[in-house]
C-alpha cells in the first residue's frame, strides 16, 4: 500500500507530469515570468469555467480577501460579519485594514455560517458579510444575498476551500461558488482542490467597476505606469504557477468526482455509528470535499488521533481554537460560550486524508483502523 498522506501531491503530479513539465519549461523558455501569456490564458480559462465576467489573479488567497475589501473602500471601524469557525486569514485581513471583525456561529451540520446569526449581528456600522464556503460546500448564499440586499451590504465569498462547487437556487438556476456575491476570493495553495506548486490566488466579480478597481489595487494602486492614484499592494500570480493551473483546471471536475467517491466510501463505513457524525451534504450545494471532517461523540479525540498515527494514518483538526478565542483576536464583546456550535465543533471534529489519489486499499485501511479504535 502507498504511504498515506493528508494530500498526496506527488502521485497527482506524476499522473500529469509531462503536461506540467512542458508548461513550466515554456515559461522558462519565454522568460515571461510575470503577467506572461500563461497568466492571461489561465485568467480567461477560469472566467469561462466559473461563468464570471472578471477574474483578477493575485499572489494568494489572503491577498484576494484583502484586495476585495480595499476595493470596496471600507473605512476603519466599519464592521464585517464572518464566521468564528474558519482559518485565521478570513479575520486577519479585516483586522489588518482596521475594520472590525464581527464573528457569528455556524450551522452544526454543514459547519457554514448561519444566516440567522448574521441577521442578529447587523448594526448601523455593518458594511459587509464574508461567508466562508468551508470544507468544500457553499454556504446558504440565497438567504445571505437576501439579507445583504435588505441591509445594503456587500458580500465577499471566501471560496478558498470550495472552488468548483455548484450552488442551486430555489428557481432552479445554479452558479459556481464564488460568483454569487459582489466579490469571490480563492486560494491556489498546493493542497487546495485547484492548487499550484507555490502560492497563488484569484478574485472574481461580475461588476466592471469593482474589477477595474481591484486590478489597480493589486498593481501598487497604479492606473498608468508610475502614476499611483490609490494605495495598493503588490500581489501577482506568477507565470510558472499559472502554467501549472492551466494544466489542472480542465481536470478540476474530475478531481471533485474522485474526492466525492472517497467521501462516499467514508460515509458508508461510518454511517449510523453511534460515536461519529458524517459530514452533512447541504442539498443546495454540490460538495467538492476539500476536507472530510467528522464530528466525534463521547470519544477521546487525542487518543484516536494518536492511534491513527501509530498506524501511519495522518489526521488533522481543523480548527482547534475558534477565532473569538484566539489570543490575537480576543475582544471583550466575546467570551467562552458565546458560540456554542463553533466551540463544540472545535472540541470534537477531526479530518481524515482527502485527495484525488486515494485508492480502495487505502480507504479500507483508514476506515478499519478508525472503527477498530471506536469499537474497542
Amino acid at each position: 500500500m502507498k504511504k498515506l498522506q493528508m494530500v498526496d501531491l506527488r502521485s497527482q503530479y506524476l499522473s500529469i507530469k509531462d503536461e506540467i513539465d512542458r508548461g513550466i519549461q515554456e515559461v522558462i523558455d519565454s522568460c515571461a515570468f510575470i503577467n506572461g501569456p500563461a497568466v492571461q490564458s489561465f485568467q480567461k480559462s477560469l472566467e469561462g469555467y466559473l461563468g464570471v465576467k472578471h477574474v483578477i489573479p493575485c499572489a494568494n488567497g489572503t491577498d484576494a480577501l484583502q484586495v476585495a475589501m480595499m476595493a470596496l473602500n471600507l473605512k476603519p471601524g466599519d464592521e464585517v460579519i464572518t464566521t468564528s469557525f474558519t482559518f485565521i486569514a478570513t479575520a486577519e485581513v479585516i483586522a489588518l485594514l482596521q475594520l472590525t471583525p464581527v464573528l457569528v456561529d455556524v450551522d452544526p451540520g454543514t459547519f457554514n455560517i448561519d444566516p440567522k446569526a448574521i441577521e442578529r449581528a447587523i448594526t448601523p456600522k455593518t458594511r459587509a458579510i464574508v461567508p466562508v464556503h468551508l470544507f468544500g460546500q457553499t454556504a446558504p448564499m440565497e438567504e445571505i444575498m437576501e439579507i445583504a440586499g435588505k441591509h445594503n451590504l456587500y458580500v465577499i465569498e471566501d471560496n478558498c476551500q470550495a472552488i468548483g462547487s455548484d450552488y442551486f437556487f430555489t428557481d432552479g438556476s445554479k452558479k459556481k461558488s464564488g460568483t454569487i456575491g459582489h466579490i469571490g476570493c480563492t486560494s491556489f495553495f498546493p493542497s487546495k482542490n485547484l492548487g499550484c506548486y507555490g502560492d497563488g490566488g484569484a478574485i472574481f466579480t461580475n461588476d466592471d467597476n469593482l474589477a477595474k478597481q481591484m486590478r489597480v489595487v493589486v498593481n501598487h494602486g497604479m492606473t498608468v505606469r508610475y502614476y499611483h492614484d490609490y494605495v495598493g499592494v503588490n500581489s501577482r500570480l506568477d507565470s510558472i504557477q499559472a502554467a501549472i493551473l492551466n494544466v489542472k483546471l480542465p481536470l478540476l471536475d474530475e478531481y471533485a468526482a474522485r474526492r466525492r467517491a472517497a467521501a462516499d466510501f467514508y460515509d458508508m463505513a461510518f454511517s449510523n455509528h453511534p460515536k461519529l457524525n458524517t459530514p452533512v451534504r447541504y442539498a443546495r450545494s454540490s460538495h467538492v470535499f476539500h476536507q472530510y471532517t467528522l464530528v466525534t461523540k463521547n470519544v477521546d479525540r487525542k487518543a484516536l488521533i494518536e492511534h491513527l498515527s501509530s498506524k501511519e494514518i495522518p489526521a488533522m483538526i481543523y480548527y482547534p481554537v475558534p477565532l473569538h478565542l484566539q489570543k490575537a483576536y480576543l475582544n471583550p464583546r466575546y467570551k467562552p460560550g458565546d458560540f456554542p456550535v463553533t466551540e463544540h465543533l472545535c472540541e470534537t471534529v477531526f479530518s481524515l486524508p482527502m485527495h484525488t489519489e486515494l485508492d480502495q486499499e487505502q480507504l479500507t485501511y483508514i476506515t478499519q483502523n478508525v472503527l477498530d479504535f471506536l469499537n474497542q
